[in-house]
């Protein structure tokens, strides 16, 4: 066969068999198709039940008819034969008990699982056992409405898998005329002996032809509801799932995420927003805020964002100061856009508010920062520049400057680079922490070196120092520079914040694997508020007045005893004085000497 040929041939095929596969299949997934054969045959199982206790009260009534029948005959049986007439009770009995076997063999697991077999098995043994009565004594019998209650009961209770049923039906018919066509058996009807009668097989093939075209279609339409509810069943789930993802950025989000009313009320919000607030709880954020303008410190600042959504349609970095539920006050800043609808009529706002406290506190740090480079450099070089300008405007080539010139430039230049050099370190440690040279050293000759540096500052001061740390205690591991900076530091830092006279104490105990070391003094103290921010960047307490510093000393105290594992403190209020503590590592050697 040519090329050409086989072309022709296949393209009728290939259109009849996606005919039929349109037609009697519906395209799904195997999966799907498997699902709905397990409903299938739970559904013909649970069916059947109903039509075997159908069947058997249907054919109690009959049996009660033949056995009625016995003692008063009906004259709509006396046509036909005497062995029919005679017999039908013993067929109605063993129909009765292929039933009763039908219902034992429903309840195994055979049943359960294999329901078809059970329909053709109940089915065969009703419509076949008056056709082998009828063959055995010598006569066809078309037992029409035998067969019409049979076909129609299972059609009406058992409308699924057409197969099924068209295979009981076709069986029946075979063994009709086909048996009784080879034995020349004849029907016991008078008036129409033969078994091709016109007007019966019309009946019966139109008749089993609904019947199963109703199957059909009404099984195909409980496929289609299945896959549908399939299908709808899993876009639910993919639902669920996406609403759990979004749900769960919704609740786990940083920023607060909100959507509120045109007249000023919330509709709705996360529990990052509720923090931010101050609430525990999202709904005392949509029940509380009634009015949204009173959340904000300054009130027209919800003018001016509503201003800003009806001209632009969002906004972008709003930044205010707003009431938290606790009185307190912090920095939030909006991204928010209008969520209209398609007619373009304003629904509600939508967007994110993110805290931006901290950020507001860095600048403002930043702000104080530059106000002190500006001021604490500043006026030095200024002082420096007068004198040198107010030298170089005298007329002689040669000019003498007196010692105590001299020496206020010195100290003027001191100052200025030992605020460069505190700057320099505070930016070395921020980007690379503090660098240690550890070592096993001496604690006592460490605080008399810093003492020492210090006694021309002490006696300016009138200030007295006691030294109590004794010359036995345990070997430190540190770093000896580093150290020496921290009990400068805190002993300089005791000097500038109090009035002259002021009595010092330095001692160092041993706690544990750490030495615990205090810097006191009875100085005029420091209030709890000025305490909590003591060692931040750049923090100059109140007391410091005009004296030339960029509050970075007790900073770097605290960023050198960190890096040493140790931590910093003070122990402080108004009019009591004030105790700096901080603990150092005992060098490893002297634990294993302790052990």
């Amino acid at each position: 066969m040519g090329k050409v040929a086989r072309m022709l041939l296949a393209t009728p095929l290939t259109t009849v068999q996606r005919w039929w596969k349109k037609t009697f299949f519906a395209p799904t997934t195997d999966e799907i198709v498997t699902l709905y054969r397990v409903w299938r045959n739970r559904f013909l199982w649970q069916r059947l039940r109903l039509w075997l206790w159908l069947a058997l009260i249907c054919l109690l009534t009959f049996t009660l008819r033949d056995f009625y029948g016995l003692f008063f005959p009906f004259a709509e049986l006396q046509p036909l034969p005497e062995v029919l007439r005679t017999q039908r009770l013993v067929i109605n009995v063993a129909m009765l008990a292929s039933i009763i076997i039908c219902f034992a063999l429903h309840k195994t697991k055979l049943g359960r699982h294999r329901p078809d077999l059970l329909f053709l098995g109940s089915s065969w043994s009703l419509s076949l056992a008056s056709q082998l009565f009828a063959t055995i004594s010598g006569f066809a019998l078309p037992d029409t409405i035998g067969w019409s209650l049979l076909f129609l009961s299972q059609a009406v209770l058992m409308p699924v898998c057409w197969i099924l049923h068209l295979l009981t039906q076709v069986s029946v018919l075979i063994y009709y005329f086909g048996v009784n066509t080879v034995l020349g058996l004849k029907t016991p009807i008078p008036d129409h002996p033969g078994i091709y009668n016109v007007t019966f097989i019309l009946y019966i093939f139109w008749f089993c032809t609904i019947c199963d075209i109703g199957v059909y279609l009404y099984d195909r339409l409980q496929r289609s509801e299945f896959f549908a509810r399939q299908e709808l069943e899993s876009a639910y789930q993919k639902l669920k799932v996406a609403e759990a993802k979004y749900r769960s950025i919704f609740e786990n989000a940083v920023e607060g995420i909100f959507q509120s009313s045109p007249d000023g009320h919330y509709i709705t919000a996360n529990p990052a927003l509720a923090r931010i607030y101050g609430y525990s709880l999202v709904d005392d954020v949509t029940a509380n805020f009634t009015d949204i303008q009173q959340l904000y410190v300054d009130p027209n600042r919800r003018a001016e964002f509503v201003r800003l959504m009806e001209k632009y349609g969002s906004v972008s970095d709003f930044e205010s100061q707003i009431y938290r539920q606790d009185g307190s006050i912090v920095w939030i800043s909006e991204k928010a856009y209008t969520v209209r609808d398609e007619q373009g009529k304003l629904l509600y706002y939508e967007g994110l508010i993110e805290d931006i406290t901290q950020r507001k506190q860095t600048e403002e740090e930043l702000r104080v920062f530059f106000h002190a480079v500006s001021h604490d450099l500043r006026n030095p070089v200024l002082g420096t520049l007068m004198v040198l300008k107010n030298l170089l405007a005298r007329s002689e080539e040669n000019i003498t400057i007196s010692r105590s010139i001299l020496e206020r430039m010195i100290q003027s230049s001191d100052r200025q680079l030992n605020l460069i050099n505190s700057l320099m370190e505070t930016h070395i440690s921020e980007v690379q922490g503090v660098v240690l040279q550890r070592q096993a050293v001496q604690l006592l000759p460490v605080i008399e070196a810093a003492i020492a540096d210090l006694e021309p500052l002490l006696e300016q001061n009138q200030a007295k120092l006691t030294n109590l740390v004794s010359a036995d205690l345990p070997l430190v591991n540190v770093d000896p520079t580093q150290l020496w900076r921290v009990f400068s530091n805190l002993i300089v830092n005791a000097l500038k914040h109090n009035p002259p006279e002021l009595l010092l104490t330095i001692n160092a105990t041993r706690q544990d694997d750490m030495i615990y070391c205090t810097v006191s003094d009875n100085g005029v103290g420091i209030s709890q508020q000025q305490s909590d921010r003591l060692f931040d960047l750049y923090f100059r307490g109140a007391s410091i007045g005009n004296s030339v510093s960029l509050g970075l000393g007790l900073y770097l105290c605290k960023q050198i005893i960190h890096a040493h594992g140790g931590e910093i403190g003070v122990n402080s209020a108004l009019n009591a004085g004030a105790t700096f503590w901080f603990t150092l590592p005992i060098s490893s050697s002297q634990h294993e000497v302790a052990n």
